[in-house]
């Protein structure tokens, strides 16, 4: 079948709306380019009872899935398009799940032999009454992306933070305590099962949180990193093999941090986004441009790529 229509799904109603809006409409744009008749539809919160008729209605061949966090990349939207019938790009139901909820995620790593941070689950009132574990740790809700709500312990701080017991948090009553690694904050994309490269991320903020990620000149991407060879080596495979035992697709983006100190033994996977970004300041589309691959030829492999029952 000949690909002609895509449905370009942006919004949601995650703390990462604004992200997505963003993604969606570069997606969109690159696919106009590639050559698709391509209609965007914003996911908002007052209309997702009307979202599957509104899919219907637009009478895609393929969805291109740009939201980003709960309720777009957690499994819930791509049970809908499994339900409606409708091919999808980046990752299924059960993966996009399991990528999403960090501690399920932290099982399948160990079970796979991929270092991940020691931590466990605790509950918004224990890690706010108190430290939880030894400083320096990491409080991070378990199941939003693009760090929202993730909050460094650092040693010598006396309690937790605050926003832990605001009246506005809205991000779950069971948060993740991690240890916290040291050392260097590097990514790898994957593309089907092909582990792009390496880019090393440094910010003039306190770490690599949302505002680092996406505001001008929050950080800045080396590609590729100066790193040594094996260290490079080591996290390419550490990627693939994340991106393999979730049961990812299409696209995925390993995050690392690597101790210097402890050679290949210092490679630590943090997460694996399912659903990476596509801003001007994202990651992944700058390692498929590095290895050849322009924008809309990327957003055009995604599209070919997608299919049910992934």
């Amino acid at each position: 079948m000949t690909l002609k229509r895509v449905a370009v799904l942006k919004g949601g109603w995650s703390p990462e709306r604004e992200v997505s809006l963003n993604s969606g409409a570069a997606a969109g744009s690159a696919l106009r380019d590639a050559g698709y008749e391509v209609v965007e539809l914003d996911a908002t919160e007052a209309g997702r009872a009307a979202l599957a008729g509104d899919l219907m209605q637009a009478s895609p061949d393929v969805v291109f899935n740009a939201l980003h966090g709960q309720w777009g990349e957690d499994g819930c939207v791509q049970g809908m398009l499994e339900v409606l019938g409708l091919p999808y790009t980046h990752s299924g139901v059960l993966a996009s799940s399991l990528a999403m909820d960090k501690q399920r995620a932290k099982a399948v790593f160990d079970e796979a032999g991929i270092p991940s941070p020691t931590g466990r689950l605790v509950s918004r009132e224990e890690a706010a009454g108190g430290h939880v574990m030894a400083p320096p740790y990491v409080i991070k809700p378990n199941a939003q992306g693009s760090s929202v709500g993730v909050y460094i312990v650092r040693e010598g701080d006396n309690r937790p933070p605050d926003a832990l017991t605001s009246r506005n948090w809205d991000l779950g009553e069971t948060v993740l305590a991690e240890e916290f690694i040291p050392g260097r904050e590097l990514t790898v994309a994957v593309m089907g099962n092909h582990a792009l490269c390496v880019t090393e991320i440094t910010t003039n903020l306190s770490f690599y949180d949302y505002e680092a990620k996406y505001a001008e000149g929050g950080s800045i991407h080396v590609l590729p990193a100066d790193i040594p060879s094996d260290i490079e080596a080591r996290c390419l495979d550490l990627a693939r093999r994340a991106h393999a035992a979730l049961g990812c697709r299409g696209m995925s983006r390993a995050d690392f941090r690597w101790d210097p100190t402890k050679g290949v033994n210092g490679v630590i996977c943090l997460e694996v986004n399912t659903q990476p970004g596509l801003t001007a300041t994202s990651l992944a589309p700058e390692q498929a441009a590095e290895c050849g691959i322009s924008f809309p030829e990327l957003c055009d492999w995604m599209v070919r790529d997608a299919s049910c029952q992934r």
